[in-house]
């Protein structure tokens, strides 16, 4: 199993092709199982990196595995990035892992060379999301007090819909499943959109993450997620933003993302 040791912590990575890096980041619960097809499709454009966050699927999950700050995943991401000696990168971060990435760009910009947001997890930015949000940590943690393997499943259902959760293969729900307690360390942790303290960039702050960036909704996400979505957009200074069909488990190599990365990492003299 191709893993590296990363912040004292075993995490599973995969590679696919070759040149400038392009990092993907999974959400909350997920997996770079979920990623392959993108990352083959993005391949054609550059080294695109993919891997288990600690404590989900493959990768390792520390002892004692009480909580995850958002600390620990933007460390193991920098670190990743230097071990493959990187930097900088294009990362792309769906939901939490969108979270995760404007952290990166916020506390390491010289790792970042531009950013792919597709519905990132950033609820602090739009009061209702944050509520949204704030009502969601709460549903999961009395499910999890029943039962805490559920703790995946009410996440994925308040997301994407009980439609989408039942349609899923029974080995996905099995993988999500598995991956409950990183869910609820990640809630048990500082920083991460469900944390009880979670991530709250100001509007200055936004503003200095000045690096390219794409942010992309999905027609059928909850309307908490595109608000979050606008707001960035209003406060980042050079964002672009794009809506995509389907739901909020947007395509990571959907054909707008390949071409804002196409841009962003052609020689200077064809960038327009």
């Amino acid at each position: 199993m191709p893993t590296r040791k990363i912040n004292g912590v075993e995490l599973y990575v995969e590679t696919y092709g070759s040149g400038a890096v392009i990092l993907g980041i999974h959400g909350t619960p997920s997996s770079a199982l979920l990623w392959v097809d993108a990352a083959r499709e993005l391949a054609s454009a550059g080294r695109c990196v993919i891997y288990d966050r600690r404590g989900f699927s493959r990768s390792e999950r520390p002892a004692p595995f009480e909580a995850l700050d958002l600390a620990d995943h933007v460390e193991d991401a920098v670190a990743l990035l230097d071990t493959l000696s990187a930097p900088p990168a294009v990362i792309i971060g769906r939901s939490t892992g969108g979270q995760i990435a404007l952290a990166i760009a916020h506390r390491h910009p010289d790792r970042v060379r531009a950013l792919v947001l597709l519905e990132p997890a950033l609820f602090t930015v739009d009061p209702l999301a944050r509520d949204w949000a704030a009502r969601l940590r709460a549903t999961i943690l009395r499910a999890a007090a029943d039962d805490p393997s559920s703790a995946s499943e009410v996440v994925f259902r308040e997301a994407l819909g009980d439609y989408a959760w039942e349609s899923l293969p029974d080995d996905l729900q099995d993988m999500f499943r598995l991956a409950s307690p990183a869910v609820l360390a990640e809630i048990r942790g500082q920083g991460l959109d469900l944390s009880e303290r979670p991530l709250d960039l100001s509007s200055d702050e936004l503003a200095r993450i000045d690096q390219p960036a794409l942010i992309v909704s999905a027609e059928d996400s909850p309307e908490v997620l595109r608000r979050v979505n606008d707001r960035l957009a209003e406060a980042l200074p050079h964002a672009a933003t794009v809506l995509v069909p389907g739901g909020h488990l947007i395509h990571p190599a959907h054909p707008a993302v390949q071409e804002f990365i196409g841009r962003v990492l052609a020689p200077p003299d064809r960038q327009r």
